[in-house]
């Protein structure tokens, strides 16, 4: 259950961070919620204690809701996974997916890079899984040579970590191949704790000198459909997620609020589980090092 405003620590233990004992709390001051997925409704698997009411509740108050993921597949692909998960989907006003995001460019082409790739792409996937780049004029190659550029729409963690494509992306870079990344997260919440995401790939391939395209968080074009969604003024949306690099960071980079579970990819930094907030002591080790600070701290997301 949520701790009482009365158990909650000061903001001032936190630098200002206001700790927040459920999203009621935040439901007062914001009309619109961006919303992450992982980490924030589920584990992948399992939905959080407390969610799926907690998404009714906040529809009940009239408060429009767009979940806004790193996947690299496809929007109706996720909707899926929640629905299966219990979550009743229509109280969504829209899903924005980093996948979907990377679909549309690649179909479009209105910008210079997107419009310079070429036709013929060799796809980094979890399980062979390439329906995302499918039905949108791509030859889809199963090696590098034959590639006009490469991208990354999964990995194949944990049986296969960064330095296992190590060979495929030297390859890429010996051919000066572009590379889009259609989740940049580099960390991945499972049940069974915290692997590598496919972001990790995109980051070695910039290491060794190649050219990324990223679409996802914390990158701002993906957030304008968020904010055409949700239909409310910036100073009233908020962003509810589990990393700082991409949930937080991404927020701040457009102009919004944000409430950062610290449970969720950072907890073995914090020393804390799902569910918990972090010592005052432990927050600040972690803070010295964080790319942004959220405006509130949500033990889970529960109303």
């Amino acid at each position: 259950m949520p701790a009482s405003p009365e158990e909650l620590p000061a903001a001032s233990e936190f630098g200002g961070i206001v700790p927040v004992a459920g999203v009621a709390a935040l439901a007062h001051d914001y009309h619109g919620f961006i919303l992450d997925q992982w980490g924030v409704l589920h584990d992948g698997t399992r939905p959080y204690a407390g969610a799926a009411e907690c998404l009714q509740r906040l529809r009940a108050a009239g408060r429009r809701i767009v979940v806004l993921s790193n996947s690299g597949k496809r929007e109706s692909d996720n909707l899926r996974l929640m629905a299966r998960m219990g979550f009743d989907t229509a109280l969504i006003d829209r899903f924005i997916a980093g996948g979907e995001h990377a679909r549309g460019a690649l179909q479009a082409r209105a910008d210079p890079f997107h419009s310079a790739l070429g036709r013929r792409c060799y796809a980094f996937t979890r399980g062979g899984d390439r329906s995302l780049l499918e039905g949108i004029g791509l030859e889809l190659v199963d090696r590098i040579a034959e590639a006009d550029f490469m991208a990354v729409i999964g990995n194949d963690s944990p049986r296969r970590l960064v330095g296992d494509y190590e060979t495929e992306l030297q390859a890429g870079i010996a051919r000066r191949l572009p590379m889009i990344c259609a989740n940049p997260d580099i960390a991945r919440l499972t049940p069974d704790g915290i692997t590598e995401a496919q972001g990790v790939l995109a980051r070695r391939y910039e290491a060794l000198g190649g050219e990324v395209f990223y679409h996802g968080k914390p990158y701002p074009a993906i957030y304008g459909s968020c904010l055409e969604a949700l239909a409310c003024a910036p100073d009233k949306v908020i962003a509810i997620g589990d990393s700082i690099e991409h949930d937080v960071l991404g927020a701040a980079r457009v102009g919004i609020r944000s409430a950062l579970i610290p449970g969720g990819v950072h907890a073995p930094e914090l020393g804390i589980a799902w569910g918990e907030l972090p010592t005052s002591e432990a927050w600040r080790a972690f803070a010295v090092h964080a790319a942004a600070t959220p405006d509130y701290l949500l033990a889970a997301f529960n109303w």
